[in-house]
Order: structure tokens, then C-alpha cells, then sequence
């Protein structure tokens, strides 16, 4: 391991491939506002009523005309569909039952950023204009830096630097793009997730819990995020039981590691009691809301289900058909990555990686023994040192899986998917993303399924791996961009003219 470490620290520091994700981040950001604007320059949208702003409900507060109306009433319209949600409750709180389906990490990070940095600029543009730019702000940078936490995410999970940089350029380009540009909570979910999972897999467990803790506060699936660590004090406690025998260790491992899963579910869970305060409390029997008198007071699922309709196979109606051939691409390259996945490495899944090979494990160890001491480095040498492990690592293991991967009749396409994507470290990310294809398909309004899924890391590392297969790799490449560009083109035309798209 200390020779592996010095070898990784002579080597000279290459930023090439990081450059590259940070300006195709910058790029697409500005290709989706230069999008919006064509669009909307060039067609009526369907719903007129974005700029319609009531006075709030509690505490209203008076703004004079501002001073370029022209410029205000541009940015005003361009607050459609669920971004009229988050601007509200940015601007008046939760007024009504319904508005306690958008969490609050994003209002409250638009109205900071309206009262401070953007705070001048509403005598020229208003208030409400000022709190969508705070929006637009805020949703875009964060993006940008959910693509460089997804690169060196990918960097260390596929050991492959070129991997790594196809599957974060499509990550910028994904065919939710629209959303990641728009007042939604996808960007500061993709970042706080993606960047607790590079925090969790460096080994810096109190940022990660902070930062996967966080992402529940942005959208209800953060709860999800959980199982990473699960994942972690699983094989932790089994590898300190079994292996060096200590039984009080692994017990210590399962409390806190038990600690770290419920302190993520903490924002998600606080919010539900503050909506439980404000709707029910208080209030004589009739005035209640049935979700009140529930059992388990869950106001989240109450609105989901009453107001949209949401629920299992409540959305299998022939109606609906054309949305399902919407979420038809997302959806079934999902369920490809799962399924190669599976049929690669049937052992690992089975058993929840506990078989996995032992030269696997010691792979990661290196690196986390190396960013534990090395920590405010790791940007620096992390790619370079990944690319050389691609090249070198363990000769061994690459000979184990191809005399598996012939003993099952499985076809591998060039070697670097072996230390790749079939690597048992894909696993938590091929389970959580199983979740939310059964989630989405079966329980939501499945055209949804096209941003829900799209902050999944493991669906752009098999999209880059298919783009790399021998004879086929034009065919799966142009396949896939198509998609992408279609996604975006349409889901700009749609979006920004208040058109329904997903």
C-alpha cells in the first residue's frame, strides 16, 4: 500500500479532464438559458398565468414598481410549472396544505440570496423578479458543482479517468436538463447526494452524513440516501466480526453507522412534524385534516395522494399511455444497467457484495487510507492516480473475472468495465437505483421518472460503458446523444411555454 501511495504521489497532477467537465457544466447551463429564450421568443406559452402574484396571505409587504418592468416581466415569466411553488413559499412561506410537497432547502436558499447578494436589485427589477433570479442562481451553480462532484465521484468508483469524463459530459448534457436550469430542487439534490457519496466513499463520514442529511431537506427521496450508509456499517461490522473477531467493534460500528441513517432521515422527518404544527395543532376535530387524525401523521403522502393523484398503479390507465412512452427511454436504460449488472456479477448480488473479491476490497482500501491522510489533496492527484490504477491494479483480479465471466457465457467488451462498472462498489448505487425505477414505474406519475432518475450516477457510468463496446460503440454512442438532445430540445420548447413535458 505505501509503495502504491508513493508512486500515486510522484506523479504529476494532469487537470485536463476536470476542465473539461467544469466548462461542459458552464456550456450547457448557457445552452438551456439561450434554449428558453428562443423558445419563448418564438411561441405563446399555453399558461399566461406565471406572472400573477397575490398578495401574500400572511404578512404582506409592499414593493414599489420597479424600474425596468420590461426585464422584470422576462424573468417573472419564465417562473412556470413547480417553480411557482418554490418562488411563492420563498416569498410568503407555506400558505396553503399543497404547498407542504416542496421542501423547504430551496426556498430558503432563494430567499437568503434575495435578501442578500441580489437584495439591490429590487427597486430595478421587483421583488419577485429578484427572488426568480435568486432561484435561477442558485439552481445553476449548484448544477456546476454537482457535475465536478460527479466526475470525481466517477473517477474514484470507475478507476478510469476517460470513463469517468464520458459519463460526467452526459451527465451535463442529461436529458433533464431543463429542470437542473430551471427553479426546481433536482440541482441542489443531484449535488448535496452526488457529493455526499465522493464524501462517503473518501472516507469522510461526518461531511457525507451532513451533506446526504441535507438532500432529504431538498427532496423527499434524500431519505433514500440512507442506505449508502447502511450499505457501509453492513460490510463494516461483518468485515470487524468476522474477520478480526471483535464483537464489541462491530457492535460499535452498527450504533453509529445506525446513528448516521436516521440523522439523514432528520430534516425530512422535522419537516412532516412543522407541517403537523402548523395544519393540526390547535384545531377542533372537524377542522382537521383527515391526514390529522391518522395514526402516523404523514402530511407528505396525504398530498401526494390527494392532490396529484399519486399511488400505486393509480397511473396504469390507457391515458396515460403517452407519458409511459415518455419515461420509455430513461426507464429502460435504467433497467439495462441493472440487468448487466446482475448478469455480470450474479455473485455480488446475491450475496450484497459480501463476495466480493478480496483484491476489490483492498483496491478501495489504498484509497482511503490515502485521502484520510492526504485529504486536502485529493483533488489534485485523485484522477491521475485513478488512470495509473486502470493500467497497473491487480492483474489478478482482472484473470478471476474473465475465467468467470467465460465459465457464464457472459460476452465482455474490453477490460476497463472489470474494474469498472461490475466492480462490487456499484452495488449500493445499482440498489438505490432499483428503488426508484420500481418507485417511479409503479407509484408516480411515471413521466416524472425522467428527473427522478436523473441524478442516478450508475445510469451515466453504464451509458459510458455501452459507449465503449467494440463494433457497437458508434451505434450505442449516437443512440444515446440522440436521446440527450432530443430530451433537452423538447424539454425546453415544452417547459419554458408552461406546456407539460415531465
Amino acid at each position: 500500500m505505501a509503495t502504491e501511495i508513493s508512486k500515486f504521489q510522484s506523479e504529476p497532477f494532469n487537470s485536463c479532464h476536470a476542465s473539461k467537465v467544469l466548462k461542459a457544466a458552464i456550456f450547457s447551463r448557457f445552452l438551456l438559458l439561450i434554449l428558453t429564450i428562443l423558445w419563448r421568443s418564438l411561441l405563446t406559452p399555453y399558461d399566461t398565468s406565471a406572472p400573477l402574484n397575490p398578495t401574500c396571505l400572511h404578512n404582506p409587504s409592499y414593493f414599489p414598481p420597479p424600474l425596468l418592468p420590461s426585464i422584470a416581466s422576462a424573468i417573472e415569466n419564465g417562473v412556470v410549472w413547480d417553480s411557482v411553488y418554490f418562488v411563492r413559499i420563498a416569498q410568503c412561506g407555506y400558505e396553503y396544505e399543497q404547498y407542504y410537497a416542496f421542501l423547504p432547502l430551496l426556498p430558503v436558499c432563494i430567499f437568503a440570496f434575495s435578501r442578500t447578494v441580489f437584495a439591490p436589485l429590487v427597486p430595478l427589477i421587483g421583488y419577485r423578479a429578484v427572488l426568480a433570479l435568486s432561484g435561477y442562481f442558485v439552481c445553476n451553480v449548484a448544477f456546476i458543482f454537482a457535475a465536478i462532484y460527479f466526475h470525481k465521484l466517477s473517477v474514484i468508483i470507475l478507476k478510469d479517468s476517460n470513463a469517468a469524463l464520458r459519463a460526467s459530459v452526459l451527465f451535463c448534457f442529461n436529458p433533464a436538463s431543463i429542470f437542473y436550469s430551471s427553479i426546481y430542487s433536482e440541482s441542489l439534490y443531484a449535488l448535496l447526494s452526488v457529493g455526499g457519496c465522493y464524501y462517503l466513499i473518501s472516507g469522510s463520514n461526518n461531511i457525507a452524513v451532513l451533506w446526504l442529511a441535507l438532500s432529504s431537506f431538498a427532496r423527499s427521496n434524500g431519505v433514500l440516501n440512507a442506505g449508502y450508509f447502511g450499505f457501509q456499517t453492513m460490510h463494516q461490522a461483518y468485515d470487524a466480526f468476522s474477520g478480526k473477531k471483535r464483537a464489541f467493534l462491530a457492535l460499535w460500528i452498527l450504533i453509529s453507522g445506525a446513528l448516521r441513517c436516521i440523522i439523514i432521515f432528520v430534516p425530512f422527518t422535522a419537516f412532516q412534524a412543522y407541517g403537523y404544527y402548523n395544519m393540526c395543532l390547535g384545531r377542533s376535530s372537524n377542522e382537521m385534516r383527515p391526514w390529522c387524525k391518522a395514526r402516523i401523521p404523514l402530511l407528505y403522502n396525504y398530498i401526494q395522494s390527494h392532490y396529484w393523484g399519486v399511488g400505486f398503479l393509480r397511473y396504469f390507465q390507457f391515458k396515460q399511455l403517452p407519458n409511459f412512452l415518455l419515461a420509455s427511454p430513461i426507464l429502460s436504460l435504467a433497467v439495462c444497467s441493472i440487468i448487466y449488472y446482475v448478469k455480470s456479477r450474479p455473485e455480488i448480488v446475491r450475496s450484497l457484495g459480501f463476495q466480493a473479491l478480496v483484491e476489490e476490497k483492498s483496491s478501495m482500501a489504498v484509497i482511503f487510507s490515502f485521502q484520510k491522510s492526504h485529504r486536502s489533496n485529493d483533488t489534485q492527484y485523485l484522477e491521475e492516480y485513478s488512470s495509473r490504477k486502470q493500467e497497473n491494479h491487480n492483474l489478478k483480479l482482472r484473470k478471476k473475472i474473465r475465467r468467470w465471466d467465460h465459465a457464464e457465457g457472459i460476452t465482455v467488451h474490453g477490460s476497463s468495465e472489470k474494474l469498472g462498472y461490475t466492480s462490487a462498489f456499484i452495488l449500493p448505487f445499482i440498489l438505490h437505483v432499483g428503488f426508484m425505477v420500481a418507485t417511479a414505474f409503479f407509484v408516480m406519475h411515471v413521466q416524472v421518472a425522467t428527473r427522478f432518475l436523473s441524478a442516478s450516477p450508475s445510469l451515466y457510468w453504464f451509458a459510458s460503458l455501452i459507449m465503449t463496446w467494440p463494433g457497437r460503440s458508434k451505434k450505442w454512442g449516437y443512440m444515446i446523444w440522440t436521446y440527450c438532445c432530443a430530451y433537452i430540445l423538447l424539454g425546453s420548447l415544452l417547459f419554458s411555454n408552461f406546456y407539460p413535458f415531465t
